[in-house]
């Protein structure tokens, strides 16, 4: 199908988004981002969520609005990555990296590899994505925390890729790909449910006693979701 992008979307517009049919990035208003499109994660973040729409559906509420915002974090920094030529401990992890404007304390919009440390500015506070789920963060804002409780789906999948090592798009990649096209997934997906289904996919395309397997069972333990 056709991909569709607005850019310069709005005057000084300081988001990026998708609408259910196309990609939108705005310019920012030069004092806190920058130019949206100038990160490849935040561009293949938004196309991700086009895939979500296709695949899974996940409902923007609660968990599964955060899984839904995990996929786009997730695939964004694969992309990158593959792009890149880079293998999991060489690369940055970083979802939104420079498009903050200069004089923003923070280095991107988002950390896989640290949730909660991508930024602190006075003006836009501290990051307050959480890795695990005892820092789990209930709240009615943001449909649910989708943007903030993602760090903990997004923490499990750097976890594995890092044990892992190599190019996280050649195996831990897959997983995640066939956890969204499998079917597994409902629209409401807890988090357990999701980990669940990512076990169930690398089982089914590395073996039950591989060491794909085995990578992800523990990185959702480490996180705290109860499979």
């Amino acid at each position: 199908m056709p991909l569709d992008a607005t850019v310069h979307y709005g005057e000084r517009y300081d988001n990026a988004f998708w609408d259910g049919t196309r990609m939108v990035f705005g310019d920012g208003d030069g004092e806190i981002f920058g130019r949206f499109t100038a990160s490849l994660t935040v561009i293949s973040h938004e196309l991700t969520h086009g895939f979500t729409q296709y695949s899974t559906n996940l409902q923007y509420q609660g968990q599964s609005g955060a899984l839904n915002e995990s996929l786009s974090d997730v695939f964004g920094v694969l992309v990158e990555q593959r792009e890149l030529g880079q293998e999991a401990a060489d690369a940055s992890w970083l979802v939104g990296e420079g498009i903050f404007a200069d004089g923003v304390q923070g280095s991107a919009l988002r950390s896989l590899r640290a949730p909660g440390t991508a930024y602190d500015d006075d003006v836009l506070g501290k990051d307050p994505q959480p890795a695990t789920m005892t820092d789990f963060v209930e709240t009615e804002s943001d449909n649910g925390g989708v943007h903030i409780n993602s760090g903990i789906p997004n923490h499990a999948f750097y976890l594995v890729a890092s044990r892992l090592g190599g190019r996280a798009w050649e195996r831990v990649g897959h997983i995640w790909f066939d956890t969204a096209t499998g079917g597994a997934v409902p629209a409401e997906c807890t988090f357990a449910q999701f980990a669940q289904a990512t076990a169930a996919a690398a089982r089914a395309r590395f073996g039950p006693d591989s060491e794909e397997a085995a990578a992800v069972t523990s990185a959702w333990e480490t996180v705290g979701v109860d499979r």
